[in-house]
């Protein structure tokens, strides 16, 4: 296996897509491969790029991020994978970056990921326009350029990573006992962690997140998150997601205990 492949997810969000990949088509460093899986109730329709696509179906009423990542690893034929959600649209530089860090180094590697507004990215948009509006996000602080060793697992989030095949496959891929909605990238981080493979911060090349309605915390994926955030607790002996956990908390939607949650079922 050689080149790089790149995998993302579709469910919904179909106009974030083709903007990811029209990104993927003006890129310095063409990849050798996008593998999509969707997860849409109908089949995914795309225009064919100037690259190899393959698109496979996961449907399903679940969000099984988890096994899809996993999907999309075994389907692809790179030696270098760039995981990339739906809604990021790569810089022109960020997949050539991603491979030279790869070559030369093993470990995750995460680009900065600069968030943009509700009217930016629609019609036709430029990459200067995508800097010019983009705004980082608070929690994550990237180097302006090069390389940043960090020693938070925490902070790896799988929005937009690099890591080579035989260390995802090494790491066992995203455990799919997390099912639906959040914690399967918190503990990626943390199994990376204790495997002495480094969460690498990437400045420069970047991707750009294109703005959607979400809610915070995420009521409508309460039971998938305490289910889960359950899974994490056995696993590491600490709960994932705080900051969701202690607004449902707040909101009244669950109780904390010790090492346990009750979802309040009158809470709305």
């Amino acid at each position: 296996m050689t080149g790089v492949s790149v995998l993302t997810l579709a469910r919904g969000r179909t106009e974030h897509l083709r903007n990811l990949v029209e990104g993927l088509g003006r890129s310095e460093r063409a990849p050798d491969e996008l593998v999509v899986v969707d997860m849409n109730d109908e089949p995914l329709v795309l225009e064919a790029p100037n690259f190899p696509l393959r698109l496979v179906r996961l449907p399903g009423e679940r969000l099984p991020l988890a096994a899809a990542r996993n999907l999309a690893a075994r389907l692809s034929t790179g030696a270098r994978l760039l995981f990339l959600d739906a809604d990021c649209i790569p810089s022109r530089a960020l997949l050539g970056a991603v491979d030279q860090v790869l070559r030369e180094r093993d470990g995750v590697v995460c680009p900065e990921v600069l968030y943009l507004g509700p009217d930016d990215a629609r019609g036709d948009w430029t990459e200067r326009d995508l800097v010019a509006a983009g705004r980082p996000h608070e929690a994550r602080r990237f180097p302006e350029s090069g390389l940043r060793i960090v020693s938070n697992p925490g902070l790896f989030w799988s929005l937009a990573f690099g890591v080579r095949r035989e260390t995802f496959e090494a790491l066992g891929g995203f455990d799919e006992t997390f099912v639906g909605y959040g914690g399967e990238d918190t503990d990626f981080g943390f199994r990376a962690e204790t495997k002495r493979v480094p969460l690498l911060f990437m400045g420069e090349a970047r991707a750009f997140h294109q703005h959607h309605p979400v809610s915070d915390p995420p009521f409508e994926h309460l039971a998938d998150i305490v289910r889960n955030a359950e899974v994490f607790r056995r696993k590491w002996g600490r709960w994932p997601m705080e900051g969701w956990l202690a607004a449902f908390e707040r909101a009244g939607a669950i109780r904390l205990g010790d090492g346990t949650i009750e979802i309040v079922q009158e809470a709305a």
